[in-house]
């Protein structure tokens, strides 16, 4: 019976390509348009959070080294696990690891400013893509960012310089070239070159969140009209298929009234501490992001984070602007929902 079955299907198969019709093809299966930073001092819960969202994830970035100086490019604990790349890799995922610093001020500069120094950096991080089957590299250099008046022009043109040269030689070696910037308005994000960097790179990622911060006083990390004001910039320079926008899976717990830095929670901790506090779950009304206060003691705090009712709020942003992708700060820190909410877009 089998055989006729066989014999009856390639006979109607003939007879359909005799009349000149294409057999029907399996459909495409969708774009996987998330990407997200996986965290080295959570690597192990991380990398099972990426394996479990597979079929959603384009790139996952190890935020495994740390620049050092021109010359020296370090490793971060479990860098390079050869476990997480090659399991990344089985399951169709790009392994683009971060590289980042945390020089003190005006020494990346000096770096950027310096065609010699430029040329040695570029080396010591091709260095680094060749240790491994990775598929390219992510820079993640923050320092520059508050670079004073007189110098940041001669800084930005650095480090476009560099970027547009390790993107090439990273090309040369069929290697991708990413590039995390933060966010460029009215009134920041000066030190970056959008158009040259977005020309060069594959990805620019613009880390779109940190709108009140831990040194700050208390407040959302993001808002809808703060996404608005990024993306008209970003997409006027930049290519919209080459932008990822970051999307934040963490908040910050403040002492009201304090100057002390805040305390880091992710979107789980966040909302586990709420309910720990018996605190009403809300929506702020202008940030469209979940925030709550509470008594600890003597003192008054208040948390604003983000989870996946308030990233579903602000995805809109993105769609006006025809931005489909993000990448995730960071694995592991995200609630099991956003998930289905970066499925829908």
């Amino acid at each position: 019976m089998a055989r006729r079955i066989h014999r009856s299907a390639l006979s109607a198969l003939a007879v359909l390509l005799s009349l000149g019709a294409a057999a029907p093809l399996p459909p495409a299966p969708p774009a996987r348009t998330v990407s997200a930073w996986l965290p080295y001092w959570n690597q192990e819960a991380a990398y099972r959070e990426a394996l479990a969202h597979a079929a959603q994830l384009r790139t996952i970035s190890p935020f495994w080294y740390e620049t050092k100086s021109a010359t020296r490019v370090d490793g971060h604990p479990g860098a390079g696990d050869r476990r997480v790349v090659d399991g990344l890799h089985a399951q169709g995922i790009q392994v683009v690891p971060t590289v980042m610093e945390q020089l003190k001020p005006g020494v990346l500069g000096a770096v950027l400013t310096s065609p010699a120094q430029r040329t040695a950096h570029v080396k010591a991080l091709l260095t680094v893509v060749r240790s491994r089957a990775y598929d390219g590299l992510d820079l993640d250099y923050e320092t520059i960012a508050p670079t004073p008046d007189a110098k940041y022009p001669a800084v930005r043109a650095g480090y476009a310089a560099f970027v547009s040269d390790l993107c090439a030689r990273l090309h040369a070696l069929r290697k991708q070239c990413f590039v995390t910037v933060t966010p460029k308005t009215r009134t920041t994000g000066r030190v970056w070159d959008y158009r040259k960097l977005g020309a060069a790179a594959d990805r620019m990622r613009i880390m779109a969140y940190n709108l009140h911060h831990a040194e700050g006083p208390p407040g959302p990390l993001t808002t809808p009209r703060w996404y608005d004001e990024i993306l008209a910039r970003a997409t006027a320079e930049v290519p919209r298929d080459k932008l990822e926008m970051g999307l934040p899976a963490y908040g910050w717990d403040w002492a009201v009234g304090s100057s002390d830095r805040a305390i880091h929670l992710t979107s789980k901790e966040a909302d586990a501490l709420r309910r720990k506090v018996r605190a009403p779950y809300a929506l702020d009304p202008g940030s469209s992001t979940p925030h709550f206060t509470y008594q600890d003691g003597g003192t008054r705090r208040t948390v604003w984070y983000q989870d996946a009712r308030g990233t579903a709020a602000h995805l809109p942003a993105l769609r006006k602007y025809k931005v489909v992708n993000t990448v995730l700060w960071a694995l592991g820190f995200e609630q099991p929902e956003l998930w289905r909410t970066l499925a829908a877009g």
